[in-house]
């Protein structure tokens, strides 16, 4: 009777042990679900915010909405030319990128743990061209027009720079015509 009644609590404890097991397990998945729930909705808001910047970057519309601040950048920079290539400083593309500004694009996504990056090759694509435009002007926290244009050429300090004056008049001549 003594060795029954221990087989029986040792089963009854062995059953409990795997079903205590078997929650702990469903708790772990469970929290990973979490986790990756919570990841999940950290990146959308990080959309929605970068999607509601880039919004902001056409809001610098002039008469009948026809021509916007990243044209005038573009026209001013190559003349609205995707393969414009300028030898002597490797600038590349409708925005004239530099690999100094793709590196430090670069260095602001892995700064955000972002997994994204860009190569040299990309300066050529003006989508991927106008990504790193975005990604720049809103790490540095540009927020008006001539802020962007001054600093796109001149840098994250480039509102200090007067030589960067010139540009801006150049992108004002193109906004304004």
């Amino acid at each position: 009777m003594r060795l029954f009644t221990t087989l029986i609590i040792t089963f009854i404890i062995t059953i409990l042990f795997g079903s205590v097991l078997n929650k702990i397990e469903t708790i772990e998945q469970l929290e990973n679900q979490l986790e990756q729930n919570n990841l999940q909705i950290d990146s959308l808001k990080h959309e929605i915010d970068t999607l509601q910047w880039e919004n902001q970057i056409w809001d610098f519309n002039t008469k009948d909405n026809t021509v916007h601040l990243l044209s005038a950048i573009m026209y001013v920079e190559s003349n609205n030319n995707d393969s414009a290539y300028c030898a002597n400083e490797d600038a590349v593309g409708c925005l004239q990128i530099r690999k100094c500004m793709v590196d430090d694009v670069n260095r602001i996504l892995k700064r955000q743990k972002s997994s994204q990056r860009f190569y040299y090759e990309d300066r050529w694509l003006r989508y991927k061209s106008i990504e790193m435009f975005n990604i720049y002007c809103k790490h540095y926290g540009l927020t008006t027009a001539e802020e962007i244009s001054r600093c796109w050429n001149g840098g994250p300090r480039g509102m200090n720079n007067p030589l960067t004056a010139d540009y801006w008049r150049k992108v004002q001549k193109d906004l304004a015509s």
